[in-house]
């Protein structure tokens, strides 16, 4: 606190006539100016530094900061592969952030640890409301509002027009298509015997959460899915076999980079080095600053149904102080405004979750954005999402299982069948746990 402007102070420094002015000042003002220069929220994220959403998120905090006077933000990256985890240690070891940003298949460990403040009645205050809020149904967790869903998407393809020209080919409509492609465009260009340029976008230095998304591309395509709506696993399906044996034969026929991160990836298609790739509409913005932009085309999903569903989701701890509190409730009003959901639309270049956001600029910015908002509409039709149903809690633990015995799958070179077997008792017993 400003001990300088106490009553004590002032006494040893300028009388008794200076003292007693300045605790009135201060008895009037230094509380006020105290919270304001003195409060700080901590967000950690793993988006800071993404084009287009990292720069959206960046606008918003500077807008908060204007709104609030002498509040700051610690705005902290953890990457997204040791980011639950991370997450997790801050929250049992009381010192949670006061901004809470989790990917949407792990909010529902910590609301089931009570670590997230219900939204609800909050909402029941006032101020910007849910009323067709992309995706929000999911955040509705164990009777409460446990977050406000951030993004719902649906996958896209990207493909480099010229890599396909060189070789003869059209856009794959479909997975036999796709394969064709990626093979007759993994290539070494320059004769050195090192393949530089590859046929799929698909990151595999990722947490178990993206790695699994990568592999569902083929099993949704394939018919299958990990659990059924009833939230029985059903990983030991023929459906599922077959995804995992197309899984598979990409990785282990080497048609995609390996031991890549996701933003290595994407620079790698929006470069020129990779032909295809599948992915949300985070793509968009990158491929547009990219070296190959003249060159990429985007066109809807050619596996059918395309992933898709909840992506990142926005929340606040229970256990801070009110003070803080209301200044988190603030900061999830401000993003949920119709200025900053039309600029997510334009900045993210994603469908903005909100019903009144204006996707004018964001149309005439992205000419894509139309097959944006049709990838997003056909995951939903089908009603698909990266968290299966009846698996929700044990996600984290389900998804890197999962990568486990694909890992496994290619190195040792498995039967997909048998591994789907295995994979289907691990995940009941995660279930019965």
């Amino acid at each position: 606190m400003f001990k300088g402007l106490s009553a004590r102070g002032g006494l040893r420094k300028a009388g008794l006539a200076l003292a007693l002015s300045t605790a009135l000042v201060a008895g009037a003002f230094s509380p006020m100016l105290a919270a304001a220069q003195e409060t700080t929220l901590k967000f950690v994220s793993w988006q800071n530094d993404e084009p287009g959403v990292g720069g959206w998120w960046a606008s918003l905090i500077e807008e908060f900061k204007a709104q609030h006077p002498g509040v700051e933000v610690e705005w902290t990256k953890v990457e997204r592969a040791a980011f639950a985890d991370t997450m997790t240690t801050l929250f049992a070891g009381g010192s949670p952030p006061d901004i809470v940003h989790l990917a949407s298949f792990e909010f529902q460990r910590f609301a089931n640890e009570g670590w997230l403040e219900d939204l609800g009645p909050w909402f029941d205050k006032g101020g910007v409301g849910l009323d067709g809020w992309a995706g929000q149904q999911i955040c509705e967790f164990n009777g409460e509002t446990a977050c406000v869903m951030m993004l719902y998407f649906g996958y896209i393809m990207a493909y480099n027009q010229a890599i396909l020209d060189a070789e003869g080919l059209a856009a794959p409509t479909n997975y036999e298509e796709l394969l064709e492609v990626a093979r007759k465009t993994t290539k070494d260009l320059n004769g050195d015997g090192i393949i530089d340029q590859f046929g799929l976008h698909h990151p595999t230095k990722v947490g178990g959460g993206q790695y699994v998304t990568e592999m569902l591309n083929y099993v949704l395509d394939a018919g299958g899915r990990w659990t059924n709506a009833e939230g029985q696993v059903t990983i030991n399906t023929p459906e599922v076999i077959e995804g995992l044996t197309r899984w598979k034969t990409i990785v282990t026929e080497g048609l995609m980079p390996r031991d890549l991160s996701s933003g290595e990836t994407r620079q790698l298609l929006a470069d020129g080095k990779i032909a295809v790739g599948l992915d949300g509409p985070w793509l968009v913005p990158i491929l547009a600053k990219g070296a190959a932009s003249a060159d990429v085309k985007i066109v809807a999903d050619p596996l059918s149904p395309p992933v898709g569903g909840s992506s990142n989701v926005l929340g606040m701890s229970k256990d801070i102080s009110d003070e803080h509190k209301a200044l988190v409730w603030d900061f999830i009003q401000l993003a949920m405004s119709d200025e900053f959901q039309s600029s997510y639309a334009t900045l993210a270049a994603s469908p903005a979750p909100s019903p009144r956001a204006d996707i004018t600029e964001a149309t005439a910015v992205t000419p894509e954005f139309g097959l944006l908002v049709e990838g997003a509409q056909a995951a939903s039709a089908e009603g698909i999402d990266r968290i299966p149903a009846g698996l929700e809690i044990q996600y984290n633990e389900f998804a890197k299982m999962v990568m486990e015995e694909s890992q496994r799958m290619i190195i040792e070179d498995l039967d997909p069948a048998a591994v789907a077997a295995t994979m289907q008792a691990r995940a009941e017993e995660l279930q019965n746990q």
